[in-house]
C-alpha cells in the first residue's frame, strides 16, 4: 500500500473521544479486522471500533459492558444476518452506535436490532427486513435514546417497545413496514415520542396497547394504510387523547387521525 494511501486511511479514522484505541474493520485490508464482531471481542472499555464501507455479514452480541461501534454511514455500511439479529445488545449500560444498517436476511423469527434491558444511543442507523420488527426495546431497565434512524421494510412494525421499556426515540423515521410505524405495549412501557415520523406503513402509524403509555409531541404519522394513530382504552397517552391531534401530525391517512378500539390488530388475526 503506498503512503498515500496510508494516509487517506487514518484521514478517515475518526477520532476516539473516550481516549482509548480505535479498531479498525475492513473486509479488503488483511491489516484490519475482518468483521465487527472480531474487532468488539477485543476492545477494551475506552476503545472503539470504526467499520469502514462494505457489506459484512455478521452477528454482533455485547452483553454487560459499554459499546463504541462506529460505521462509516448507513448506506456505506451493512451488517447483514441469516441467522438471528445481526445486533444484539443485553444489559449493555452506556455507548453509542452510529452509521450503519443492520439487515436481518433469514426466514425465523427475528428482528434486525434488539436490544435487552440496555442504555446506549444509537443514530444515523437503518434497521431493516425483520421478519419481526425492525427494532425490538424491552426489559424494565432499557433506556436507549434513537436519533436520527431509519426504520424500513420490516414484517411486522419498525420499531417495537414492550416489557417496561423506556427510550427516547427522537426525529426518526419509520416508513413501509408491514404493521405500524411504532408500537407500544405493557404497563411500565413509556417511551418518549418526539419528532418522529411514520409515513406508508401498511396498518397505522403508531400504536399503544395493552396498558403502554407514551408521550408524543410533534410526531408527523401520515400517509399510512389505515390511522395515523391507534391506542386501547387502557393506554394512556400524553398528552391525553382530545389534545393528540393538536400537539401531532396525523393526517392524511385514509382512515383517519385516531382511533381507540378494544382490537387493533384483528384485522391480523391477533
Amino acid at each position: 500500500m503506498s503512503t498515500e494511501q496510508d494516509h487517506r486511511d487514518r484521514q478517515d479514522i475518526p477520532p476516539n473521544p473516550l481516549g482509548g484505541r480505535t479498531l479498525v474493520v475492513d473486509a479488503r485490508d488483511a491489516k484490519a479486522y475482518p468483521r465487527p464482531s472480531d474487532a468488539l471481542a477485543e476492545a477494551d472499555a475506552l476503545d472503539q471500533v470504526f467499520v469502514r464501507p462494505g457489506t459484512y455479514e455478521d452477528k454482533i452480541f455485547v452483553a454487560s459492558r459499554p459499546i463504541a461501534l462506529i460505521g462509516a454511514g448507513r448506506d456505506l455500511v451493512q451488517v447483514f444476518s441469516r441467522r438471528g439479529a445481526p445486533l444484539y445488545l443485553q444489559q449493555v449500560p452506556s455507548g453509542r452506535i452510529s452509521g450503519i444498517s443492520f439487515r436481518y436476511v433469514g426466514s425465523d423469527q427475528h428482528s434486525a436490532m434488539n436490544l435487552l434491558d440496555s442504555t446506549c444511543t444509537v443514530t444515523q442507523c437503518r434497521a431493516m427486513e425483520g421478519i419481526l420488527s425492525g427494532v425490538v426495546i424491552y426489559g424494565p431497565e432499557s433506556r436507549p435514546t434513537f436519533v436520527g434512524n431509519e426504520f424500513c421494510g420490516n414484517r411486522e412494525s419498525g420499531l417495537f417497545v414492550f416489557a417496561g421499556a423506556q427510550p427516547r426515540l427522537a426525529e426518526n423515521v419509520s416508513r413501509g413496514n408491514h404493521h405500524f410505524g411504532i408500537a407500544v405495549r405493557d404497563d411500565g412501557s413509556y417511551p418518549e415520542l418526539v419528532r418522529n415520523q411514520c409515513r406508508e406503513n401498511m396498518m397505522s402509524g403508531i400504536l399503544l396497547f395493552h396498558h403502554a403509555k407514551a408521550l408524543l409531541m410533534d410526531n408527523r404519522c401520515t400517509d399510512n394504510s389505515h390511522w395515523g394513530f391507534v391506542m386501547t382504552p387502557d393506554c394512556i397517552p400524553s398528552p391525553d387523547q382530545d389534545a393528540l391531534e393538536s400537539s401531532n401530525t396525523l393526517t392524511p391517512n385514509p382512515r383517519g387521525a385516531v382511533s381507540v378500539t378494544e382490537t387493533p390488530l384483528s384485522e391480523i388475526g391477533r
